[in-house]
Order: structure tokens, then sequence, then C-alpha cells
């Protein structure tokens, strides 16, 4: 369910998504720590998608953002 909400809230902000990393849910907490690699997208959107998965009650403290430059 949680990853099907993920893609929607991309889908609606014209974010595609371009791989999904899901590991193993922590022993401890039972949280699954989920990796997601967009392609080239407008940071406006992905900063409207960020704000609007951590409001998703599923999501669990923040959403980390790790920006790749493409080298030329």
């Amino acid at each position: 369910g949680v990853l099907a909400q993920v893609a929607s809230i991309l889908s609606e902000r014209g974010i595609n998504i371009e791989s999904i990393m899901q590991k193993e849910a922590e022993e401890h907490d039972g949280l699954v720590p989920m990796i997601l690699v967009t392609h080239r997208v407008v940071e406006a959107r992905i900063d409207d998608a960020i704000a609007a998965l951590e409001g998703l009650a599923d999501v669990v403290g923040n959403v980390v953002r790790i920006r790749v430059e493409q080298l030329v």
C-alpha cells in the first residue's frame, strides 16, 4: 500500500521513477527503508512531492533527498 501511495504522489507531479530499492524490515522497529531514484525533475516538483510524502501516515521521519548532478 505504501509503495502505491508513493508512486501516486510522484506520478501526480509528473515525476518518473527510474529505480526503487526496498530493504528488509529493520529487526528493531519494523521500518522498511526505501530508496527511489527519479529521472531529472524540476526542483519545485520534487519539493512538493517530498512534502506530500512526509505527510503520509506510514512515513516516519523526514524524507532525505540527495541531488545527483549529471556530468557531461
